[in-house]
């Protein structure tokens, strides 16, 4: 069984469009929760292009209401970043290496080059007693310097395993994957997981039984405009098994 947490920045993207709150992204924070979510995601960056400070702070105040649903903080630990962070104390802050102009995620961190900023933010997510987590490639042998950063959970990043689903090379990428979060495990280094994943390939990835967590948002916002958003969650659900 793996936690599904909804990431909200595409709702937040296209109010930012508008210029007014509509769609209300806490209107949709609550929704989400009503069908059974327990985790909610978000990425604010620097430009605020979607997800905003403010929507960080109402966000936090609105899952007080809620204390079985889990807040998972997103971002590139800047000094700025961090404060904001320190100031929510949400039950997860997850580190991706994202400059400021990229659009997404598209990597993970290059542990060795970054190990004193790594070490020193999740020390002080330790100190606030924040769960941590690293965005991360599946790459078995990086699990020992990441157990060296002291880290409590990794993300794998997931868009090689979704870009090679239903193809020749799924079942390879996928051992990779498991390889990985097995290797994490081992270590006694949680597993989350995210980006590209969606209702058709969600199952396939989750018989890595070492998954504690997927956080998908863009994919699943895609799908509900389809689907509509109360069967895209009950799907997800029942694929997570929550």
């Amino acid at each position: 069984m793996a936690v599904l947490s909804v990431n909200v920045n595409k709702i937040a993207l296209l109010r930012n469009s508008r210029g007014r709150d509509f769609p209300s992204v806490i209107h949709y924070v609550e929704r989400i929760i009503s069908l059974g979510v327990k985790g909610i995601t978000v990425h604010p960056r620097p430009d605020e292009r979607h997800v905003t400070k403010k929507d960080v702070l109402d966000i936090n105040e609105c899952l007080k209401s809620h204390p079985g649903v889990e807040f998972n903080i997103e971002g590139y630990p800047s000094r700025e970043f961090l404060k904001l962070v320190l100031a929510v104390c949400p039950n997860q802050c997850t580190l991706v290496p994202d400059e400021p102009s990229q659009l997404t995620s598209d990597h993970g961190w290059q542990i060795a080059r970054n190990r004193a900023l790594l070490a020193d933010a999740i020390a002080s997510l330790r100190e606030a007693k924040i769960r941590s987590s690293l965005f991360l490639d599946p790459i078995p042998d990086l699990l020992d310097e990441v157990q060296e950063v002291g880290t409590d959970r990794i993300e794998l990043y997931t868009e090689e395993y979704a870009s090679r689903f239903g193809a020749h090379e799924e079942n390879l990428v996928w051992q990779k994957y498991s390889d990985t979060a097995k290797r994490a495990a081992e270590l006694n280094i949680g597993v989350n997981a995210g980006h590209d994943l969606d209702l058709k390939n969600l199952a396939r990835f989750l018989e890595i039984p070492e998954v504690l967590e997927v956080s998908i948002g863009h994919a699943l916002v895609v799908e509900a405009l389809d689907q509509g958003l109360n069967s895209v969650i009950k799907q997800y659900l029942e694929i997570t098994n929550c």
